[in-house]
């Protein structure tokens, strides 16, 4: 079996550990490179919201370790997760830490990085396809729209402080928001773009198990868009693009019409 990062691994003078992006949900949108480098991985240390279709490319003596994070539910401590790193790299191991969507895309991906490298452990990192961009896809949403929209903001609904972002900014910006972890404070968002001066009737949705066979969504606009009937893994998104959303031919039949029920 061709080893490419297992070889890395040996001659370096220094432990190495990998930070792959899984990709948002569904397992075929993950990375080539990702796929062989997982393949060659003695242990993993993977994150709830990845797909366990992913560990099908990981090789059958490897050890997987569950560092669990999901909103609203009990969560491995970052710190914890961290010191096993150091631990299994420090032992030599060929070590994965397997992460949903991109590891530097509010995947905490950066803080691994600059703890493990404070104590002398590479890094290498193999990105993966952000869920702001593909489950906005999932449903014909192009993010970025030249006739439509001047870019795009991604934002986090669930900050370690506490602090709110500018959200007279925001709507200045006249961006599409594509909000992460928004789902809980979802009724404080919207309320805060409409004081901050956006038109209640801007399109909006929000998208649960975005890229996977049982994703749901509800497409609405600012002023009705509710979170009701919807669970994490969850994104937001917000802005003219989301008049693209192609609901009813992205989804059976079934999901479709419980859809157009939530709506």
């Amino acid at each position: 079996m061709n080893d490419p990062v297992g070889s890395r691994q040996r001659e370096r003078m220094r432990p190495l550990v990998t930070l792959i992006g899984a990709g948002p949900g569904d397992p075929e949108l993950m990375t080539l490179k990702a796929a062989r480098a997982l393949g060659a991985a003695d242990v993993v240390l993977v994150d709830e919201l990845v797909n366990r279709g992913c560990l099908a490319h990981a090789r059958s003596g490897a050890r997987i370790i569950e560092v669990g994070k999901r909103g609203g539910c009990k969560s491995t401590p970052q710190a914890f997760i961290e010191r096993l790193l150091v631990l299994y790299a420090r032992e030599n191991k060929n070590v994965v830490r397997l992460k949903g969507g991109d590891p530097f895309v509010f995947g905490r991906g950066g803080e691994e990085a600059e703890a493990l490298r404070s104590q002398g452990i590479d890094v290498e990192v193999i990105p993966g396809i952000t869920a702001g961009t593909a489950v906005p896809a999932s449903l014909g949403i192009p993010v970025t729209h030249r006739e439509f929209v001047r870019g795009v903001t991604f934002l986090t609904g669930h900050t370690k402080d506490g602090a709110q972002p500018d959200w007279s900014a925001l709507v200045r910006s006249q961006t599409t928001l594509v909000i992460y972890m928004g789902l809980r404070g979802l009724e404080r968002i919207l309320s805060s773009l409409k004081a901050a001066g956006m038109d209640p009737a801007t399109p909006a949705c929000v998208i649960e198990n975005g890229t996977l066979h049982n994703q749901k969504q509800c497409v609405a606009t600012v002023g009705t868009l509710a979170g009701d009937g919807f669970a994490s893994p969850a994104l937001v998104v917000i802005g003219e693009v989301v008049r693209f959303a192609q609901v009813a031919t992205a989804m059976p039949a079934a999901i479709a019409a419980q859809n157009a029920k939530a709506a």
